[in-house]
């Protein structure tokens, strides 16, 4: 299933894994829509929306960028009508936005846990109402929450249950959608990594530059996605990928390329055992 001319609304595009799968699809011709809050650049995160749309072009697809806090329904609802009235219509939905703090039950204030419910699962369940009446139309349509399989183990709890709630809803709501979508052809998956990812969180809220050369690059969740969006939404939906999974399925075993460090050992990401 070509991407050319496909539009895909992506939260959280204007750095790390949301901006590597809206590169990734550019270079299929994809239009994308960076839906983020970052106007100014942040030196400890970096990217913003216009330097992300700007890359977007230069990879070869089409970009647009709002202004789009997630916790605000009027503001997403403004998004997703730019996005309609730019290019014609939503194909693919990224729910990449998301809020983490690692923290242990008594040392999570409550806005660190507003926050996380706030963006991870009301963000995410709005963004994807707002596109569902323009994925209807699709002839291809996908919904792809970044989050991980249910796993009920209570080491995944242990030590973050703030942050391990709204992740698992996340997932939870993408494989609702799945089943509550699929008369309507519209795919619903989430997609996790097996390895810790460098990315600005990994670097400056988890390990620092140790963790990061742990990890993979934020390409492997791109590719992932791809061939994903390359099958036939009345196919493909319904599940909780692994990264790994899905590029083995498609004869790819070979991963060293996404490494940071080549050759080094990988750090095994939350909720993967």
């Amino acid at each position: 299933m070509s991407l050319r001319n496909k539009t895909v609304f992506i939260t959280g595009a204007s750095r790390g894994i949301g901006k590597a799968i809206a590169l990734r699809l550019a270079a299929e011709g994809a239009n994308i829509i960076v839906a983020a809050k970052s106007v100014e650049e942040n030196a400890k995160l970096g990217g913003t929306i216009f330097s992300a749309a700007e890359e977007i072009e230069k990879a070869g697809g089409k970009a647009l960028a709002v202004k789009c806090d997630i916790r605000f329904e009027d503001q997403v609802q403004e998004a997703v009508d730019k996005a309609v009235e730019k290019f014609g219509g939503i194909d693919i939905v990224v729910n990449n936005a998301s809020a983490i703090a690692l923290l242990p039950t008594e040392q999570t204030t409550p806005k660190q846990f507003d926050l996380m419910h706030s963006i991870n699962v009301r963000g995410t369940f709005f963004v994807t109402k707002a596109c569902i009446p323009h994925l209807k139309k699709s002839s291809n349509a996908h919904i792809l929450t970044l989050s991980p399989p249910v796993n009920l183990k209570p080491g995944w709890f242990a030590g973050h249950v703030a942050y391990t709630l709204t992740k698992y809803n996340m997932s939870m709501m993408a494989m609702g959608w799945a089943a509550e979508f699929k008369k309507s052809n519209i795919a619903s998956n989430s997609l996790w990594p097996k390895t810790t990812i460098d990315t600005a969180a990994v670097r400056n809220l988890l390990g620092g530059e140790v963790l990061a050369k742990m990890s993979r690059t934020p390409d492997i969740l791109a590719d992932s996605a791809f061939y994903i969006f390359s099958k036939p939404s009345s196919e493909c939906t319904g599940n909780w990928f692994i990264d790994e999974d899905v590029l083995a399925a498609e004869g790819i075993t070979d991963l060293e390329k996404y490494s940071v460090v080549p050759g080094a050992k990988l750090y095994r990401d939350l909720f993967v055992d």
